[in-house]
């Protein structure tokens, strides 16, 4: 006999809740279980990458980041996590997908208006790592609470999440944060160059290889080095933030980059998964219903298609990759620059 104090396994996960959350409108004799059971797997997963997230947050927020430090490591650890879970996210498309077109208008109709579209967890997921309410596709859909649209209630803690440092802002921050580029540091660096008026040495320097990189074709690129990396920065990085990216990017063999570089390749990683998320689930839409519109009133498969060429939301370091240069043709880092990118830094 076992003692109250005995945790048992069904108890431990409240499976009597979980198990018994499911009650289809049609009854059991459709696919409708299937569609429940898939999109509380979503939401399941969805708290999970927010708590990751909300972990990830709370270390960029530091004013201090070390890179040669744990909580870069941990980081990086949980956001691979994230690129994981989505993995599995993407993975559950195609189980939905053993649905047919005739299952699902089954009972399609009896879920109107709700949609979704009404994903308060995959809103708050995107808001928390950057897409920003004037950046969405079709941002008045996200303003309305009426059937269709968000409660009041998840509009309010959308909108709560959107005020807030997003992680894309706190990586700016950081990047910017960098200490790559203090004169004092490049005092013994030999210019290959004549030095522009005005510009730090290094990236005198580096305007002049990356022209000399370009093929005819290409030479309009120069202009726009020199606004991403010497006037305006890109979208919501500074040109500050740009050159630390794309130094760690270039340098990335140096010891101390290999977390910065593991964590910016990791970001990237998450937004193309989001990206095959939503160009999966927009496939998926078309081959159900075809252009009919959404349960909660949307265009359908037209909002799914703007919504993945719009929502992007770090873009910008998968551009950085326009500005590279052969490795080959990198210039030695002076012995300053070296002894403060070395883990033996006090």
């Amino acid at each position: 006999m076992t003692s109250k104090s005995d945790l048992y396994y069904s108890d431990y996960l409240e499976l009597e809740k979980i198990l018994n959350s499911q009650h289809p409108k049609s009854g059991f004799a459709t696919d409708e279980m299937l569609f429940i059971v898939i999109h509380q797997a979503y939401e399941l997963w969805f708290k999970q990458i927010i708590h990751e997230v909300d972990q990830v947050q709370e270390i960029f927020s530091k004013d201090n980041v070390n890179d040669n430090a744990g909580e870069m490591s941990i980081a990086v650890h949980k956001l691979k996590r994230v690129v994981k879970i989505l993995e599995v996210l993407n993975q559950q498309v195609g189980i939905l997908e053993t649905m047919t077109p005739m299952d699902f208008l089954e009972f399609r109709n009896l879920l109107q208006p709700s949609s979704g579209f009404q994903s308060l967890q995959f809103r708050i997921i995107e808001a928390k790592l950057g897409l920003k309410l004037e950046h969405r596709y079709k941002a008045e859909y996200y303003k309305n609470t009426r059937p269709g649209g968000f409660n009041q209630q998840d509009y309010e803690s959308i909108s709560h999440v959107e005020k807030e440092a997003t992680l894309k802002e706190l990586i700016v921050k950081w990047a910017e944060r960098t200490p790559f580029f203090d004169e004092s540091l490049w005092k013994d660096y030999q210019n290959l160059f004549p030095v522009e008026k005005g510009s730090q040495k290094f990236w005198s320097d580096y305007k002049q290889m990356y022209g000399n990189s370009l093929s005819k074709a290409e030479q309009g690129r120069l202009d726009e080095l020199e606004k991403v990396f010497y006037q305006e920065g890109s979208g919501d990085f500074s040109f500050h933030a740009m050159r630390a990216i794309l130094f760690i990017m270039m340098y990335r063999n140096l010891p101390i980059f290999h977390l910065p570089f593991d964590l910016l390749t990791t970001l990237i990683d998450i937004d193309e998964l989001l990206s095959q998320w939503r160009y999966r689930h927009m496939l998926m839409t078309r081959r159900m219903i075809g252009m009919r519109v959404g349960t909660g009133g949307t265009s359908g498969a037209g909002y799914l298609e703007g919504a993945l060429r719009q929502h992007h939301i770090f873009k910008e370091l998968t551009e950085v990759t326009t500005f590279l240069i052969e490795r080959s043709k990198l210039p030695d880092l002076p012995m300053a620059v070296k002894e403060k990118l070395s883990f033996n830094t006090k």
